[in-house]
């Protein structure tokens, strides 16, 4: 029973704080109790919408924030969140004019918003690969600069939407700018330390990624590099202290694989080889079957033949091309094939984003082959 004793500021207060803690379900119910009580509160429809946004309820939510807007057209927030749901729902220019008009509204000096927005389109950026909407981040992430030059977290969003445009050295100079004004910031440190990696800089990388505890990473590929670098630059053992940390938060981070995420990985394989068969060419699919033939006559099938990025060539079986990978892996030699496979695929995914099997030799390689880590010849 909605409690007439409740302002709707205390509605949007509780509701607020069930959403910062990820209860978006329980969050709805108060702000939907609350608007049963105040229909006309902006606040509350706004904060409905940020609930249906999470849930990805995009057309809830975009009808939601409309609904606020026509009782406050310049409300700050819920063009902000209408211009997030436009996002979702591929309305770029539509979302663009939402953001610009906060702009408009003089809301430039929130910083706050600016960040919200800005993160909004280098997010929406990252997932469909737009350097327009990178551009778009870039000029409210410096807008939160002007307003508020010594913010380390500020000025290190800036470095990260130059870094998506390709402009690595001003990306360097602006992340390098936001750890003087912060030493801590250690999101800023990790992202410094991968593109420095990515140089080829590999003595700089492994200073930042040294300055970071394992509590500090939240995706494996840091995790993996900072071993890498480690293993190579101080000539550790795989069983040495000082990896143990390390491993232990990778271990923590990647886990074993739910049933769930075996069934992709293996719906994925089997998408990549079908595609891939479409693909051949006549001649290709006649020299299968010329191996499938032989192989029913009782003659021994062809090796198979791959190649890896570095320029290494394996021949075999799948499973023995699989072997002599982990044994040219001079950090993988004392495990199993088993548990090579599961490391291999988890640094693959962390690397290229592509899931790759684990559960057997041949959609392990093609799964390989498919992230663009190796080529299959034959």
């Amino acid at each position: 029973m909605p409690s007439p004793f409740l302002s709707s500021e205390e509605y949007d207060e509780r509701a607020h704080q069930l959403y910062n803690e990820g209860q978006y379900d329980e969050a709805l119910d108060v702000l939907r109790e609350g608007l049963t009580l105040y229909p006309n509160a902006v606040e509350l429809h706004v904060g409905v919408g940020y609930a249906r946004l999470a849930r990805e309820e995009y057309a809830w939510a975009r009808r939601t924030f409309e609904q606020a807007l026509v009782l406050e057209p310049e409300h700050e927030d819920g063009l902000a969140g209408l211009g997030e749901t436009l996002l979702k729902l591929g309305l770029l220019e539509a979302a663009l004019r939402c953001f610009r008009r906060t702009l408009e509204l003089g809301y430039a000096d929130d910083i706050d918003l600016m960040l919200q927005v800005g993160r909004a389109l280098f997010r929406e950026g990252s997932q469909r690969e737009l350097p327009e909407l990178f551009e778009a981040s870039l000029e409210f992430f410096e807008t939160a600069v002007q307003n508020a030059p010594e913010m380390a977290e500020a000025v290190a969003c800036i470095g990260y939407s130059e870094h998506r445009l390709g402009r690595d050295d001003a990306a360097i100079a602006t992340l390098r700018k936001a750890l003087q004004l912060d030493g801590d910031h250690t999101e800023a440190r990790i992202y410094l330390a991968n593109i420095l990696y990515d140089r080829g800089e590999y003595e700089g990388a492994l200073y930042h990624f040294e300055r970071t505890t394992p509590d500090d990473h939240w995706d494996e590929l840091g995790i993996w590099r900072l071993i890498e670098l480690k293993r190579s630059m101080h000539k550790l053992d795989d069983d040495d202290p000082d990896l143990k940390v390390w491993d232990d938060r990778l271990t923590e981070l990647t886990g074993e694989l739910d049933a769930i995420d075996e069934l992709l990985a293996e719906v994925d394989s089997a998408h990549a080889q079908s595609e891939g068969d479409t693909a051949k060419g006549q001649l290709e699919l006649f020299g299968t079957l010329l191996h499938s033939l032989a192989g029913q006559k009782g003659e021994p099938a062809a090796a198979h033949h791959i190649m890896t990025r570095d320029g290494r060539e394996y021949d075999g079986s799948w499973a023995e091309i699989v072997q002599r990978m982990r044994d040219a892996d001079v950090h993988e030699r004392g495990r199993s094939v088993e548990e090579y496979m599961k490391r291999a695929a988890t640094r693959g995914y962390s690397e290229t984003g592509v899931r790759i099997p684990s559960h057997d030799a041949e959609s392990f390689i093609r799964g390989f082959a498919e992230a663009g880590l190796l080529k299959i010849v034959r």
